[in-house]
């Protein structure tokens, strides 16, 4: 085998080693999210007509119900148990009908990589919701 093949099957066992963490990290914060749902709904906390922001700064109505997990309203979780990211593209046709949300894999460490402030445990953001702490 040469070099560049070994390099090249190596980087591929690294892709797949990747791939398989993050689907084990985003199956343990499912859980969480699963457990937040629960716990919002039997302590009746309200769900709300989620709002997305556009890339240019325009807030629109979005086909999802569910709880904000952080200040600046940028990421939720649905009734449906979906993790949402609510920053989204945009465009006169979104203005006008508002957007569909496709729910994605959740994150053990919301906002990772982000400003100080920013990131944290998802627990910590679903306590805080939960508490009623994120407006």
């Amino acid at each position: 085998m040469t070099e560049a093949e070994e390099r090249d099957r190596a980087a591929k066992r690294r892709a797949e080693l990747l791939a398989a963490a993050t689907l084990h990290e985003s199956a343990q914060a499912q859980r969480l999210v699963d457990g937040f749902v629960a716990a919002a709904q039997a302590a009746d906390v309200p769900a709300v007509e989620l709002r997305a922001r556009t890339l240019d700064g325009v807030v629109v109505k979005t086909n999802v119900r569910g709880w904000y997990i952080r200040n600046d309203h940028s990421v939720a979780i649905g009734v449906d148990g979906g993790y949402y990211q609510l920053t989204v593209p945009g465009g006169f046709m979104a203005r006008l009908r508002g957007v569909q949300l496709r729910p994605s894999p959740p994150p053990l460490v919301v906002g990772r990589g982000g400003k100080d402030g920013e990131t944290g445990d998802l627990q910590d953001f679903l306590d805080r919701a939960l508490a009623g702490q994120v407006r």
